[in-house]
């Protein structure tokens, strides 16, 4: 196996391990919440337990340190308190489902090696939770983990624990299984039913426009994630426009990618917001993979050379071929972001 292909494997497999985990979480909001007496401690259980665990697998794999790098969205700091001490005994009993012999002082650190700034030249970017709303709704949220090197995307690994395989099932209903997506630069696009790496790599590709059907967009569930009266102004504008899907997390760029969607729009909300890394590596090269265009709005790459901000960027655009350069047109005759509100 070449290192291309070690590195895309400890993706897989960090991500599987950690699916499966948030996944015992999601079905058990309820007992979380009694022992920990917050309402919101069980999103907190899973991203810092699939963080740990993200860490570890990646530990397990790739013997290089510099191989294991990683730009996460969180840390071990308030878990220290012991005003925590419920919260963190839950990560630790969580992580120690899948790891018994790990140790509080284990996962603490494991949680805390992904603290890398962004300076090397290679590195992992990593959402454990993306989409937390969607998790304690019970409804759709991934993890996303993203390789970076010399300030491109080249893999991309996103479970998806919750999402139905079918694309005729509701999306508010969450599946008992999931799907697990994964992607090299080049290499294509691949979904895992179960979210298991040992089931059948099925190729996924974004689908052709038809004149016959009405466009659909994929859309956040939270306002405060994309300007809707904008995302509203283009849809008018373009016309043959179908309600949106509203669905929480990267899932979206699933959608797209897996052609159940013709675009996913996530237009500024506010004047000087920088969209962060770990939002977008891993979606936006599974989706680049499957044949979608990924830009900004002004339909410029998506730069990730800036550490853990795309600080050259403005929103982010992903659409089929033959749908994206209408979508940048429109929206720079709408002048949607032009401007920009406080």
């Amino acid at each position: 196996m070449n290192h291309a292909n070690d590195m895309i494997a400890a993706g897989i497999q960090a991500v599987a391990t950690a699916s499966h985990i948030t996944r015992t979480v999601q079905a058990n909001l309820d007992a979380v919440i009694t022992l920990t007496k917050d309402d919101r401690s069980p999103v907190t259980v899973a991203d810092l337990a699939a963080q740990a665990i993200v860490a570890l697998v990646l530990e397990e794999c790739l013997p290089d340190p510099a191989d294991r790098l990683v730009v996460g969205e969180e840390d071990a700091g308030t878990l220290k308190d012991e005003s925590m001490s419920a919260v963190r005994n839950a990560v630790v009993s969580t992580v120690q489902q899948w790891r018994p012999n790990a140790t509080e002082q284990d996962v603490l650190d494991a949680i805390d090696q992904c603290d890398h700034d962004g300076s090397a030249n290679g590195y992992w970017t990593l959402d454990p939770i993306d989409g937390t709303k969607g998790f304690l709704r019970n409804q759709q949220y991934a993890i996303a983990l993203g390789r970076i090197e010399d300030g491109q995307v080249i893999h991309g690994v996103m479970g998806c624990p919750a999402l139905p395989v079918s694309q005729d099932a509701r999306l508010d209903i969450p599946d008992t299984r999931g799907v697990l997506y994964a992607a090299s630069r080049g290499e294509g696009a691949w979904e895992f039913e179960g979210c298991d790496p040992a089931a059948e790599r099925l190729g996924i590709r974004s689908r052709p426009l038809q004149e016959e059907r009405l466009l659909q967009f994929c859309g956040s569930v939270e306002k405060a994630h994309s300007n809707r009266s904008d995302a509203d102004r283009i849809a008018e504008h373009l016309g043959d426009v179908g309600d949106p899907v509203r669905i929480d997390s990267q899932c979206k760029y699933a959608l797209v990618a897996r052609g159940q969607a013709d675009a996913y729009l996530r237009l500024p909300t506010r004047k000087g917001y920088v969209e962060k890394i770990w939002d977008h590596a891993a979606g936006s090269i599974i989706a680049q993979e499957a044949g979608v265009i990924v830009t900004d709005i002004h339909g410029n790459p998506l730069d990730f050379s800036h550490g853990a901000g795309l600080k050259e960027n403005r929103g982010v655009i992903a659409a089929i071929p033959s749908l994206h350069e209408r979508l940048i047109a429109t929206i720079e005759e709408l002048e949607v972001g032009a401007v920009e509100t406080a």
